[in-house]
């Protein structure tokens, strides 16, 4: 029986077949946000609180790599089918049960083995940028125009259920459970999405004549370039803040059960109403006036944290309020350029086109986080909150100038 079919007879069947593309992509993206969240957020503070140093933190950005990379074997996942019936769901299939066995494999390690948790969690990674490509292509060929902003704005609710399970809940498991406790649970509600992958409606084999899809093929589309440098462009601050956050948290006094617990309901609150808005008002105002929007507010949201760090603000609920409003903005941003990269991506070459902006936005993201923790040891985070100030204002005026005054914006 498919999700469509689960659905009320009652509703029209275009309606069902839409919400059951919803239910889907749902699923499908909150398989990738736990693993994903699992590393990126509860692993590093708990390894700070173990005493590991704030460098050595900042090199587990090295597993964001497979993610700024995997456009290279895009075309790869667009082309080749694992199962004979099942596409881009034979590729979920195949990802999700190996990172299921990357969790398991963290079980004998602790939070102080740095070489043994960046050795699984690369080889995870891979896995996770993988299934990413497969499940991107899906979307980008089943959802209609109209409802891309909507199908992103899902994708960023999907991602925060799966933020509180593999970082809020992962935090608050290790505080009262310890290591085995934390990773067992997050195995175990890794096992559910894999179920959605048997719902996802996949048409035939591509005939023989259709393009070969191809990284050279996207680069010779002359749309798609100034969007290229926008997705090169407007992320450039948030690595270093982003990184240090965690980290800044522990060193400011504040306990791993209630980092966890910040996270969990900024993830909730921004993950389901940002996105949401973000929708709203892509479809509305267009994705330029959107990221100017959002550019703006995140450069005041770091320059709180800069405030912070330097003592011109004191206390820690001015810090949680900074925290949770760089969440909010971060998942509506994530619509409106998402909904920007589907609307220039080839229907011929949808996980390759896609694949290739959002890594191409992720590249500077990486280099923020990796030299993230050197300048916090050489300069302060004070000086590192600056820098991410500055560079966020510098990044929001080349992208609404780049985008032309919302024209691009409209287009998406």
């Amino acid at each position: 029986m498919s999700t469509a079919q689960a659905l009320p007879a009652t509703l029209p069947p275009a309606r069902r077949e839409r919400l059951a593309l919803f239910g889907v992509l749902a699923a499908l993206y909150m398989a990738q946000a736990i693993p994903s969240y699992l590393i990126a957020a509860a692993l590093p503070p708990i390894m700070r609180e173990a005493g590991i140093s704030r460098a050595a933190i900042g090199y587990l950005s090295l597993l964001f790599l497979p993610l700024v990379l995997k456009f290279l074997w895009a075309p790869l996942i667009d082309r080749v089918r694992p199962f004979a019936r099942a596409h881009r769901a034979g590729w979920v299939i195949v990802t999700q049960v190996g990172v299921i066995g990357c969790i398991l494999a963290l079980l004998p390690l602790g939070p102080t083995h740095v070489p043994g948790i960046i050795g699984i969690g690369f080889l995870a990674s891979l896995l996770i940028s993988t299934q990413d490509i497969a499940t991107d292509g899906y979307a980008v060929k089943r959802l209609r125009p109209e409802d891309r902003a909507v199908g992103n704005a899902i994708q960023g609710g999907a991602v925060a259920l799966g933020v509180v399970v593999g970082g809020t809940l992962s935090l608050v498991l290790y505080h009262h459970v310890g290591w085995a406790g934390m990773l067992l649970t997050a195995a175990a509600f890794s096992l559910a999405p894999l179920a959605a992958a048997f719902f996802m409606r996949e048409g035939e084999p591509a005939p023989a004549a259709a393009p070969r899809p191809s990284i050279r093929a996207f680069l010779r589309r002359p749309e798609v370039r100034t969007i290229l440098w926008v997705a090169l462009t407007y992320r450039v601050s948030e690595g270093l803040v982003k990184a240090m956050e965690g980290p800044y948290l522990v060193d400011a006094g504040v306990p791993l059960d209630r980092i966890g617990y910040l996270s969990g309901v900024s993830a909730m609150t921004a993950g389901l109403a940002g996105s949401g808005i973000a929708a709203l008002l892509v479809r509305r105002y267009g994705t330029a006036a959107t990221l100017g929007l959002l550019g703006a507010l995140r450069t005041l949201c770091f320059a709180l944290f800069t405030a912070h760090a330097l003592g011109m603000v004191l206390g820690l609920w001015p810090l949680f309020g900074a925290a949770g409003f760089q969440t909010l903005i971060r998942y509506m941003e994530i619509v409106a350029l998402y909904s920007l990269f589907m609307a220039v991506s080839s229907t011929d070459q949808p996980g390759t086109d896609f694949t290739i902006l959002a890594c191409a936005q992720l590249v500077v993201y990486l280099v923020g986080s990796l030299v993230s923790g050197k300048l916090a040891d050489l300069l302060g985070y004070g000086a590192l909150f600056g820098l991410a100030t500055l560079l966020s204002g510098l990044a929001t005026l080349a992208t609404v100038r780049m985008l032309g005054a919302g024209r691009a914006g409209h287009s998406a």
